[in-house]
């Protein structure tokens, strides 16, 4: 952890301020991992909680659009006045309200108690993240891609382990157990104050030398500019509402198409998320390398053929192509994040808290709108009409080639 703190040295000085800060990558990973680890086990935790409170798909759908819409809705306002006051012991207050949420989720008797619960672990989401980006985005050394896939890899990685550990520690047990991911809390609280340390150092050491960051990007005309951010957020539409099927709903399919057990499910669970994380890794270098355009198209076209025959496939099929499509979608949002990032230069915080705010918003309107289909109809017609929405990452076409004009410049 030194490395945060140690920055006497003229070389040191600059080694911070302009080179990729590894340490500071890595530690705000795993920051992110902790965060969201404990943010999944309330998706984790419904086979139980629709079993303890009788609730139907709908009120499950509900739990996760309050969930999401608290979590989506303050990020935007956060990353804007970010932008222009950096706060950087708000990632320590986000680890409190997630912690207060989780407290609450343990010991609510309710379906109102459950809604409260989950808005303060969405209040915390709101919170981190935003900040957490502009950390990412400030170590990076130019490497944005490669950054933004880093810090996504924690956050996927820790919704891949919160399933298995939900499995291995609540179902059994109940809900009361849930309490015990407040360590993951407390241990989430105590690296972001060292994160904190290294960051308000960093913005002083900024301050004092008059160090800006390169954008390294280029001015499009506003009008292009809107219609490239709209076309994004449409891409994250397609991508959030997918996985909100299989985040909140395919323990169920899974449970009711093929019979499997609570715990065999959460299993299936775990690997579909497990190559989530795995397939974070990509996006983002293979876009710093050969441009965001072609692995935006790749991560969300490319998975069309996949999800288009999930709903018919058996068991082990079903498993496989789950592992494909995870590894595919999961390669376009760190690529977006930075091609929105270089569209508006000098927001990123704004743009963090836009599209994770908009992320988590998708996320919890599919799951609420997917949920409601699913008493409607059934389980297994969700996934059939949700397999078509990647297809709508044709519109990819329409971006501007952010490598190319830049090449041209």
């Amino acid at each position: 952890m030194n490395t945060f703190t140690e920055t006497t040295s003229k070389k040191e000085q600059d080694s911070i301020a302009q080179k990729t800060v590894y340490s500071v990558l890595f530690s705000i990973a795993f920051a992110h991992l902790l965060n969201d680890l404990m943010q999944v086990i309330i998706p984790s935790t419904y086979p139980l909680l629709k079993q303890n409170f009788s609730l139907s798909f709908t009120q499950i759908g509900l739990i996760t659009f309050v969930f999401q819409l608290t979590a989506s809705l303050l990020q935007p306002f956060i990353g804007f006045y970010t932008d222009k006051n950096p706060k950087p012991y708000s990632l320590v207050i986000g680890m409190i309200f997630t912690i207060s949420g989780l407290a609450f989720l343990s010991q609510s008797s309710s379906f109102w108690m459950l809604l409260v619960s989950v808005s303060f672990v969405g209040i915390g989401s709101s919170i981190f993240h935003p900040e957490a980006s502009r950390v990412a985005f400030l170590g990076s050394g130019g490497k944005r891609g490669l950054a933004q896939s880093i810090f996504q890899l924690g956050g996927n990685t820790g919704s891949a382990i919160g399933p298995l550990l939900v499995a291995l520690i609540v179902a059994p047990h109940g809900q009361s157990y849930i309490i015990w991911f407040v360590i993951a809390g407390v241990l989430g609280m105590i690296i972001t104050s060292r994160i904190a340390l290294w960051y308000q150092n960093h913005l002083d050491l900024r301050a004092s030398k008059k160090i800006f960051l390169e954008e390294g990007t280029i001015h499009f005309s506003k009008r292009k500019v809107n219609v490239s951010i709209a076309i994004l957020l449409l891409l994250i539409f397609s991508k959030f509402f997918y996985m909100a099927s299989m985040s909140s709903y395919f323990t169920f399919y899974l449970m009711h198409k093929f019979g499997l057990t609570i715990q065999q499910s959460q299993f299936h669970l775990f690997v579909f998320l497990a190559s989530v994380a795995a397939g974070t890794l990509i996006g983002g270098p293979l876009g710093d390398r050969f441009g965001r355009k072609y692995i935006i198209w790749i991560s969300i076209l490319g998975a069309a053929p996949f999800t288009l025959m999930l709903p018919y496939a058996n068991l082990f099929w079903t498993g496989a192509l789950s592992v494909i499509i995870g590894v595919i979608l999961a390669s376009a949002f760190s690529a977006i994040l930075v091609f929105a990032q270089e569209l508006m230069p000098g927001k990123v915080g704004m743009i963090s808290g836009l599209f994770f705010g908009f992320a988590f918003g998708m996320g919890g309107l599919g799951s609420a709108v997917l949920g409601y289909f699913a008493d409607q109809t059934s389980i297994e017609y969700v996934y059939k009409i949700s397999s078509f929405l990647p297809l709508i990452g044709i519109i990819t076409y329409f971006l501007p080639n952010m490598k190319k004009e830049k090449a041209n410049n």
